[in-house]
């Protein structure tokens, strides 16, 4: 896979509520933290997870998908 094939929206859900909200990835970082837009719960990655984008989104994050580390470490 390369830089132009990396998928960069992904659908976040919160585990609480269940309110999904499209977001954009950084292609560069990781999001370790993300605030839910119904419930105000702090979103951070599950255990073992590297980014909420991992551990809660429709997509992997961009360094997971170009089989990078993700800055977990």
């Amino acid at each position: 896979m390369t830089h132009s094939e990396v998928e960069l929206q992904s659908v976040l859900t919160c585990p609480y509520c269940g309110f999904e909200t499209i977001e954009t990835m950084p292609v560069d970082s990781c999001r370790y933290f993300h605030e839910c837009g119904r419930c105000q719960t702090l979103l951070r990655p599950k255990t073992g997870g590297c980014c909420v984008f991992c551990s809660y989104g429709s997509v992997k994050c961009p360094p997971v998908q170009l089989q990078r580390s993700c800055g977990k470490g």
